[in-house]
């Protein structure tokens, strides 16, 4: 009898170990980077949703009151998500461009560099979240144990934002008006977000094109998570962990392709 043929563990757990520990690297190169020389560091990553909160709290509960409860853990939830899914989103974009020493190394994973930059925004969201435990308890929110499934929302979040970054990121190389675009339509789909409002306000014709969005889908689970203390609506996070099953090879196969033309077209 023909003996099975064996598959080279050692060279792939040897190409895991590699790609776990040019990932942690890259990552603490950003980090670096971002805070060379800065006087506040890390600070800065709170400093943006925080007086963003504050100018939607003085709107909303000072200026134009409205009844939501816990409004300041609401919205502080909101804006830490978003953050992390709009700035990935943005920097991934152009990341190829923006890394071009690393792109012309051969061997260079590139695919990696949404990884990246996705991981840095988690980290960001994570060094965000003892700030929003202190709203939580200033608002007498009392945490359950619903949380332990934060990270299982924090793995759908990113395997979301990778999924389009890999798509936009190959595009922005060729179409070098990607980036600014999906600046503009970042913009407007915050405030079709309901970060400041609550999804219950908006009319009922208009809710089928809210829960077209997945982020959406995933703000809410925070919140639920996070301020109610119940378990999420589990139905569209199936769905949107369905999809991603589906758009993140896609969007893997679509960037390796393209990738055999970015040395040329950068």
């Amino acid at each position: 009898m023909l003996s099975k043929r064996k598959f080279p563990d050692p060279l792939y757990k040897w190409r895991l170990a590699y790609l776990y520990d040019l990932l942690r690297e890259l990552v603490a190169r950003d980090m670096k980077l971002l805070y060379k020389r800065s006087a506040l560091g890390i600070a800065w990553t709170l400093i943006n949703p925080l007086l963003q909160l504050a100018v939607f709290v003085f709107v909303f509960q000072i200026v134009l009151p409205v009844s939501i409860p816990n409004y300041a853990s609401f919205v502080f939830t909101g804006l830490l998500v978003w953050t992390w899914f709009q700035n990935s989103l943005f920097q991934a974009t152009g990341a190829i461009i923006a890394n071009r020493p690393l792109i012309r190394q051969p061997g260079f994973p590139i695919a990696i560099l949404p990884v990246v930059i996705t991981t840095t925004g988690l980290i960001h969201f994570v060094l965000g979240l003892p700030v929003l435990i202190v709203f939580l308890l200033i608002d007498g929110v009392q945490l359950q144990p619903v949380i332990l499934f934060l990270p299982l929302l924090q793995a759908l979040q990113f395997a979301l934002t990778v999924s389009i970054a890999y798509l936009l990121a190959a595009l922005n190389v060729t179409f070098r008006d990607t980036q600014h675009t999906l600046g503009v339509l970042l913009q407007l789909l915050f405030y079709l977000t309901p970060i400041f409002y609550d999804i219950n306000n908006v009319p009922a014709a208009y809710q089928y094109l809210y829960n077209l969005n997945p982020i959406v889908h995933i703000v809410n689970a925070y919140r639920d998570v996070l301020i109610q203390g119940t378990l999420p609506n589990w139905q569209p996070l199936v769905i949107i962990a369905v999809l991603m099953a589906v758009c993140l090879p896609i969007g893997l196969q679509f960037f390796r392709r393209q990738s055999d033309r970015f040395v040329e077209e950068l």
